[in-house]
């Protein structure tokens, strides 16, 4: 069998279809399996063990896009698949699925694009409070002949390959800024692809002041997306300020890319972050993890991991605004984030250390 996943892009998203891709080489296990991604979340799936292929689709604007697409086209026709699952639903996606003629080619049920598959699998007009891995899986259930079942973290893991010369590179960078096994390193991702999921900086600064002063062995790092250099660096200013003579517990490792940042969550001893990409990419660590959720849910986006791995998440209950499409705030004030106590995250911050310990 010769089988392409599509799913383009976001990072988290690309991170929640990899338990998909070994249930199906369970199932298969003498398919050729492809994966085709765009640039930014290619390195998600790079060294994936139970694929064959990742084909990195082109990100351009304009007319060179729609060369781009139809060469794209073209060749994923010459590579005959038996099965296309289209794990994005977008509309790129979705024309680029029914242009290999594939035999079967399975997506989700969304208006104006059905006819683009030969089968489709339900999805639900609203947000329902369940698990984004749990939703691919209806995919899976639409292959005629799958042996079907559900997902299980413990099981079916987030699975992002491990670097090893990013893992390398960051244990060089670690040692020359003074970090050894000695210490306690904690990372703090700080930003968000947009406002709806950023928590206010003066947050994350008093929540990485109360952690580092706690304990002198610990190292707080701030990691951020190339659009919020400049947060992170005003968040690391704040918290020194804040510190004192301990000022030298934060640590500037200067900028990493993706797989760097994965080589340092696995290394770390917590990770605090919002329901972004990295978060997801933490999931594949067994590094103890916090999650902030704004207008999303933890039911839906939490860490998929087993249970067994300190995993908590810091959300408002309180508000019935949440979940939301994050498009316009009703409130114009952002309240599931901005009144959602630093307290709280360091209280959560300290108990899964203390779990992992």
């Amino acid at each position: 069998m010769n089988v392409l996943l599509v799913r383009l892009r976001l990072i988290g998203d690309v991170v929640f279809t990899t338990p998909l891709i070994a249930a199906l080489r369970r199932a298969y296990p003498g398919a050729r399996i492809a994966y085709l991604v765009e640039p930014a979340a290619a390195p998600i799936v790079s060294g994936n063990p139970h694929l064959n292929e990742v084909i990195v689709a082109p990100r351009r604007r304009g007319i060179r896009r729609i060369l781009d697409d139809v060469g794209l086209a073209l060749r994923l026709r010459r590579a005959d698949y038996d099965l296309v699952l289209d794990l994005h639903g977008g509309p790129r996606s979705a024309w680029l699925a029914w242009a290999t003629g594939a035999k079967e080619r399975i997506g989700y049920d969304i208006k104006g694009r059905g006819w683009m598959y030969t089968r489709i699998a339900a999805r639900a007009k609203d947000l329902r409070p369940r698990h984004s891995v749990q939703n691919q899986w209806d995919l899976l259930d639409a292959i005629p002949g799958w042996p079907g079942g559900k997902p299980d973290p413990a099981r079916d893991r987030i699975e992002i390959a491990l670097d090893r010369d990013a893992d390398a590179r960051m244990r060089e960078r670690l040692a020359r800024a003074g970090v050894t096994t000695e210490h306690e390193l904690v990372v703090l991702h700080v930003s968000a692809g947009n406002p709806f999921r950023r928590w206010p900086e003066t947050s994350f600064a008093e929540t990485a002041t109360a952690m580092a002063g706690r304990n002198p062995r610990r190292r707080i790092v701030f990691s951020s997306g190339p659009s919020d250099r400049d947060a992170a660096s005003r968040i690391a200013a704040e918290t020194r300020t804040r510190l004192g003579s301990a000022a030298d517990r934060i640590i500037d490792l200067g900028e990493f890319d993706l797989q760097e940042l994965r080589a340092l969550i696995g290394q770390s001893r917590l990770f605090v972050g919002g329901d972004t990409g990295p978060l997801h990419v933490a999931a594949a660590t067994d590094t103890p993890v916090v999650g902030i959720y704004g207008p999303t849910q933890a039911v839906r986006s939490a860490p998929w991991r087993p249970a067994s791995i300190p995993t908590l998440s810091v959300e408002r209950e309180d508000l019935t605004c949440r979940p939301c499409d994050q498009r316009v705030c009703v409130h114009e004030d952002f309240r599931c984030l901005t009144g959602l106590a630093p307290a709280a995250v360091i209280d959560a911050a300290e108990r899964a250390m203390g779990s992992a310990a």
